[in-house]
């Protein structure tokens, strides 16, 4: 959280986070991840470590919920910590921001690709380039195993 700070937009760079779910106290499940979330307005993190130990998320100005359609603004960014630090922030091609439902979280798309997607269960992801991010592939693989996931969202 302390490496993504200066990422953040600046209204929220002096504002306190907090964890509001991980897989290692709340178990692994979408529908849980959805409940933990902080009032409407709040921006959250995702942070995920996979089996083979790489670090990479998401940022969202809105909070992540279950919804019909995608929903987010141009603040929403993709980012991987392999090895260092990158960010991805949108491109301005499409409004492909977020959109999840309980058997699937997206993070950015186009053309059948999602920049980052995880399972209902919280068990399976996957990453692939995707024109809302022009991301690269955020994991070592474009489908990967969770190992740790956690959202933060603001106090």
């Amino acid at each position: 959280v302390l490496q993504l700070g200066p990422q953040l937009p600046p209204r929220l760079t002096q504002q306190p986070w907090h964890l509001l779910y991980s897989t290692r106290r709340d178990g692994f499940s979408l529908r849980t991840l959805y409940r933990s979330g902080a009032r409407p307005d709040s921006p959250a993190l995702l942070l995920i470590r996979d089996t083979e130990a790489q670090a990479f998320g998401a940022f969202s100005a809105s909070a992540i919920r279950s919804s019909s359609g995608f929903y987010g603004t141009g603040e929403t960014f993709l980012f991987s910590f392999c090895p260092e630090l990158k960010v991805f922030r949108w491109t301005g091609r499409n409004n492909f921001f977020v959109k999840g439902d309980v058997n699937l979280l997206m993070v950015g798309g186009g053309s059948g690709r999602f920049g980052l997607w995880l399972d209902g269960d919280l068990h399976h992801g996957g990453s692939q380039p995707c024109e809302t991010f022009d991301n690269e592939t955020l994991s070592h693989r474009e489908e990967f195993c969770i190992q740790d996931l956690e959202m933060w969202g603001l106090a």
